[in-house]
């Protein structure tokens, strides 16, 4: 069967994927969202953490890249492509024989993709460690904290993906160009502590003017304001408002029958659990798609919290298309959308096929 052609802006690139798990695949998966090729080597039995979804759009190819001839198949594979991502420990591939200086030796055209959490280099480059820890060190963690006090790591969102795959991928892509111009591959060292430093960045940019706070209890978006949190309805399901500008707090307190008098120094934290309160007591008289009715579509900034489930139902998300059937399961379109070369969820297949095209090419 011969596939379709493929119509993303990365439509023509070849990328080869050294198995791994978390933000490795996801960046990926992104790569072949946008009309890439991606080629999986993968060892035997898999990487140990399947995923349909993350996993989509791959060629698969089972090699023992240790042996003679997983060696040979990987080194043709690399030979031909534009692109490798590897996720291990810094190192790991340099002892197995596939590191950046032998890969661009036989290719120089290589865009070679790292990604690891604390870094190629650094004190901590060789220890283990996971998205919650590699927030930790950012501060990003700290400012994300629950009534308590005590910090909440918002999923493995702003680590692996947010800092993680998606800087693999604008790196990956910005090397791609500037190979336009040069004709010369280079190393994308991907890590996830300086992705996320750098999602801090508008707040390292405002706190030596003291413009915002980063202490959890005053933090205007930290969720401790009574205009940017969350509230729990009658159903005991939960809203969320964040009208932050003062015009769109007004239209928050007015549609909801609240006191004239919560617009008052509504940027002063000491008054903060005081209002919360008020509100609190105002949204626990309705059900939540009670509040869906008098608030959505307004100024007051508002949407209600939803299920992984219920977002897939979602009006907005249908109509835009946002989730959509591949495979038999309801997933993610690729994202960001293109006017010209839009990306697709490409087909899965066998990596041999693939391989063997592209040493036939």
């Amino acid at each position: 069967m011969t596939e379709r052609a493929r119509t993303g802006p990365l439509a023509g690139i070849r990328v080869v994927e050294f198995a791994g798990i978390g933000p490795g695949p996801h960046c990926a998966m992104l790569l072949s969202d946008m009309g890439a090729e991606v080629l999986r080597i993968d060892r035997a039995g898999g990487n140990g953490w399947p995923n349909p979804v993350v996993d989509r759009g791959r060629h698969r190819l089972e090699l023992d890249i240790r042996s003679e001839e997983g060696r040979a198949g990987a080194l043709a594979a690399i030979s031909n492509a534009d692109v490798l991502v590897e996720g291990y420990r810094p190192g790991v591939m340099e002892r197995l024989g596939y590191g950046p200086d032998e890969m661009l030796a036989v290719n120089p055209r290589l865009i070679y993709g790292r990604m690891t959490g604390w870094g190629q280099t650094g004190p901590l480059a060789q220890a283990a460690g996971h998205d919650i820890n590699y927030i930790a060190l950012t501060g990003a963690l700290h400012a994300i904290a629950n009534d308590e006090g005590r910090p909440v790591p918002p999923l493995n969102l702003v680590g692996d993906f947010g800092g993680g795959s998606l800087y693999l991928a604008l790196g990956i892509a910005a090397a791609l160009v500037e190979r336009g111009r040069s004709g010369q591959g280079q190393v994308v060292d991907a890590a996830i502590v300086d992705g996320v430093a750098s999602l801090m960045t508008m707040f390292g940019g405002l706190l030596p003017f003291g413009a915002i706070t980063l202490d959890p209890e005053r933090n205007l978006l930290g969720g401790r304001a009574p205009f940017y949190r969350c509230y729990e309805c009658e159903d005991g399901k939960y809203v969320s408002v964040g009208p932050l500008e003062p015009h769109f707090y007004a239209d928050l307190l007015q549609r909801v029958d609240a006191s004239e008098d919560l617009r008052k120094r509504q940027n002063d934290p000491s008054n903060w659990r005081e209002r919360a309160d008020a509100l609190a007591a105002i949204f626990r008289t309705r059900p939540r798609d009670a509040w869906c009715e008098l608030l959505d579509g307004t100024d007051a900034c508002f949407a209600p919290v939803l299920a992984y489930e219920e977002s897939l139902e979602h009006p907005h998300m249908t109509e835009r298309g946002t989730y959509i059937e591949a495979d038999g399961l309801r997933q993610a379109a690729p994202a960001p959308r293109f006017s010209r070369t839009p990306g697709d969820i490409g087909a899965s297949g066998d990596g041999r096929a693939l391989l063997d095209r592209w040493t036939a090419a």
